[in-house]
């Protein structure tokens, strides 16, 4: 029985990818995605409680997994000292960079459902979310190598999180323009070489 189960709920994370890349969640069909998993809409409302379950269900362990990674690297590289930061900050965010890249094409499929079918659900934010760490984690580098620019009003807060913004975007594009992966690497590469000549100037980052 155990094995049947597990087999059942396969289908289902099969079948509802399908039904919400094809249709997004708000106009995706639970009865569809039953009838296709050869289910009953009764035996998902029972696993998952609604569709938005569902959808958590199959995009939250991507996301958990994804956010923890990114927090972990700002948090370890926070912990040196500053000059470590200012002397290594290129080389290290390249390294992730590539990293990141890496994990989307892994779970390529979650990363579509969260850009364009997340829509009516609390994944909608998703790139923000990551915007939002990434300029806790530059304000604190700033901070530790005593960079001035904030502070002097060079530049704001708001050009700050518009340009993490744009860089986060322009990474995800990879799915958006649906690339194969070793397109995708290559445009990431010469995106993350773009974006880093700008950060280089603003964050005083050393070559």
């Amino acid at each position: 029985m155990a094995k049947q189960i597990e087999g059942v709920y396969e289908k289902v994370y099969e079948c509802a990818k399908k039904e919400f890349l094809s249709k997004g969640f708000k106009d995706a069909s639970l009865r569809t995605i039953a009838q296709e998993a050869g289910t009953s809409t009764g035996s998902i409302y029972t696993r998952f409680h609604s569709k938005e379950g569902l959808f958590y269900s199959i995009v939250s362990p991507v996301v958990e997994e994804l956010k923890n990674w990114f927090l972990s690297i700002q948090e370890s590289f926070h912990k040196k000292d500053a000059d470590y930061q200012k002397k290594n900050m290129l080389e290290y965010n390249g390294i992730h960079a590539e990293e990141f890249v890496a994990y989307i094409y892994k779970h390529y499929d979650v990363f579509k459902l969260l850009l364009e079918c997340s829509e009516g659900t609390e994944f909608s934010d998703f790139v923000d979310q990551l915007v939002n760490i990434e300029m806790e984690y530059t304000v604190k580098y700033m901070e530790v190598t005593g960079d001035n620019a904030l502070r002097s009003g060079n530049i704001s807060s708001e050009f700050l999180h518009i340009v993490n913004s744009a860089y986060f975007s322009g990474i995800f594009e990879i799915v958006r323009h649906n690339m194969e992966k070793e397109a995708g690497m290559l445009y990431a590469k010469q995106l993350r070489e773009f974006y880093y000549a700008g950060f280089a100037k603003i964050y005083n980052w050393q070559k």
